[in-house]
């Protein structure tokens, strides 16, 4: 794809595989510097500089170098096998939030120096739509198997967001953002979207500005309810 004017910088976290690798690779052909947060392994892209770290541990600032990042991208997540409540382990609650959301708030505590470097810092947390208390309390998902651990975490981290953009108002923008049912991994029984077609909504929506902060966004329809 054809750049337009000069690069600006992205952290991608979760970057080894499915969305997170999409995004990583989609704007770094779009003309973007990348750095990609992997627990291993690299990515082959010139534009791309692959760094190791796992969100569960405290944030190496130094790891993400020291010029300014115009756009987060707090993608690593984990879910947990959806069981009954008579055996499910709250452990997988604690485990999902540490990724989830404590995972998020470490990395903007880190590079938030590195955000206010630039004109127009923005903070995606790639959330889910299973986090919406709204369509939850409404029995929308009901019939779906999911976790404890993802629902609960992934509201936390949507709390997380909003929590951040109030703070943060006038200084990042800040969006909660569902990729959409994916066909990855942990694909849901509707998943139709590639993480690649994903990948090029979210970077099109990126540079388009995008919506006030905060924001519930699907990247495969409407705009969620909290």
């Amino acid at each position: 794809m054809t750049e337009a004017g000069p690069a600006r910088t992205a952290v991608v976290t979760g970057a080894s595989r499915g969305f997170g690798r999409a995004l990583a690779l989609e704007l770094a052909d779009r003309g973007w510097h990348v750095i990609a947060g992997v627990r291993e392994g690299s990515l082959d892209h010139p534009r791309i500089r692959t760094v190791v770290h796992d969100v569960r541990d405290p944030v190496d600032a130094a790891l993400f170098g020291d010029g300014p990042i115009d756009v987060l991208v707090n993608n690593a997540g984990i879910g947990a096998p959806a069981e009954p409540i008579e055996i499910a382990d709250p452990a997988t609650i604690l485990s999902a939030v540490d990724v989830n959301v404590a995972g998020p708030m470490r990395l903007v505590q880190a590079l938030l120096p590195l955000l206010e470097k630039t004109p127009d810092p923005l903070i995606v947390n790639v959330t889910s739509r299973l986090g919406s208390l709204s369509a939850q309390a409404e029995g929308r998902f009901a019939d779906r198997r999911s976790s404890y651990a993802y629902r609960i975490s992934k509201a936390a981290q949507n709390m997380l967001t909003i929590a951040l953009a109030q703070e943060l108002a006038g200084q990042v923008r800040c969006w909660a953002v569902h990729p959409g049912a994916l066909t990855t991994a942990m694909a849901s029984i509707d998943a139709d979207t590639s993480p690649e077609r994903a990948a090029a909504r979210l970077a099109e929506l990126i540079e388009r500005g995008g919506p006030e902060s905060p924001s519930y966004l699907s990247l495969d329809g409407p705009r969620l309810r909290w």
